[in-house]
């Protein structure tokens, strides 16, 4: 390949017109492209186009310096230089088109992956624009393609899942939202994302897994660093609002409804959060009671524990067994429930001090019966 003289005065013309880092940088491309060392030069490219003050050379340096030897380099890493000149563009369309051009440039038997990765970022931009039936058709062929792959790049999980969470939060399917929002968590460095870009992630879960009518277990968002970027902003009352959740806190939930009632989406679905709460009260009272060998409860000391009207309680456990948060049965005419088994919790510090209070008892428990047994013993073998 003979050095493009064309390439040479774009980069030469932008070692004059910028300064300091970004001169440097210029110089050290001019260098790498006249030595043809590929891969130090995609590196030195990689690093250039992730500074922040790049970004208005973007488009520029994709047109008119990576185009010219993009058959040199991994094509993953070409369609994330395309990408990040894409999102430089004053609109949408512009951006979705040009990324359907390198789609179309990368759909080749070697380059399937790149194809796909292509794709996906096309469907970002179609999905800004609310056309979500191409996305969804997009989404739908790219899975096709990622199932067929023998390997993967953990770039192209990121992105497939990434514009799935987005598509469901745009369409609020707030369960499936909240499913390919943590496998996108599980697929990149968090502490990668911007600030602003943790903290959205972070409330739009949190939503996510409150309205969701499935999910009745927040471990993994509870248990999860990206909570942390709640902290310290007016959003922190959500993190006590799911902790309020996954103990069953009916006084804590309480207390935040006036906070709740701000959000218009939770304001929206204060009905369904109020039956949430109570079911949730009522998986942490049967699981407090598993280990206490107090399996069978009235629905007295439920509703004192859920605060509903004992008329209600049958429903409520009728719910409970339906949506498999519980096993057990209801005996309607002693107005009692047996319960067999609990949905597994996420532990917080104070639900780990009850349970390490109830292994003591327990460890009692069997010690008392260590003790009568062997003097059951004793006093069979004396006779």
């Amino acid at each position: 390949m003979e050095v493009d003289n064309s390439v040479v005065n774009y980069l030469q013309k932008q070692q004059q017109e910028t300064q300091g880092q970004l001169a440097s940088y210029f110089s050290e491309f001019e260098d790498l492209y006249e030595r043809k060392v590929w891969h130090q030069l995609t590196d030195k490219v990689e690093k250039f186009i992730n500074l922040p003050e790049a970004a208005p050379y973007r488009i520029s340096l994709y047109n008119e310096f990576v185009k010219d030897w993009q058959k040199h380099m991994n094509k993953i890493k070409l369609v994330l230089f395309a990408l990040a000149a894409a999102r430089q563009f004053d609109s949408s369309p512009a951006a979705s088109q040009f990324m359907m051009e390198i789609a179309h440039d990368m759909n080749k038997p070697e380059s399937q992956d790149a194809y796909a990765l292509a794709l996906l970022e096309s469907a970002h931009f179609k999905l800004l624009l609310n056309d979500l039936d191409t996305t969804r058709e997009t989404l739908e062929k790219c899975q096709s393609m990622i199932e067929s792959f023998a390997h993967v790049d953990p770039v192209i999980h990121a992105s497939f899942y990434r514009v799935c969470a987005d598509y469901y939060k745009a369409k609020a399917s707030f369960g499936q939202y909240y499913k390919n929002a943590l496998l996108l968590l599980a697929c990149i460095d968090v502490q990668q994302l911007g600030a602003e870009d943790r903290v959205q992630r972070a409330y739009d879960l949190s939503i996510a897994a409150l309205l969701s009518d499935g999910i009745y277990n927040f471990g993994d968002l509870l248990s999860h660093q990206i909570l942390d970027s709640l902290r310290g902003t007016e959003h922190e009352w959500m993190v006590e609002l799911l902790l309020a959740f996954n103990s069953g806190n009916i006084g804590k939930f309480e207390s935040l409804v006036g906070k709740m009632q701000a959000q218009p989406l939770l304001a929206q679905q204060e009905a369904f959060l109020q039956q949430k709460i109570r079911l949730m009260a009522l998986i942490e009272s049967m699981f407090k009671r598993q280990g206490a060998g107090a399996r069978t409860v009235s629905f007295g000391v439920i509703s004192a524990e859920t605060k509903l009207p004992t008329g209600e309680i049958e429903h409520l456990v009728m719910k409970a067994l339906s949506l498999k948060l519980i096993r057990g049965k209801i005996d309607q005419v002693d107005q009692q429930v047996t319960v067999q088994w609990v949905q597994p919790r996420y532990l917080g510090k104070d639900q780990i001090h009850d349970l390490v209070d109830r292994l003591v008892q327990w460890e009692a428990r069997v010690k008392e019966t260590a003790q009568k047994m062997n003097q059951v013993s004793h006093e069979i073998a004396a006779k």
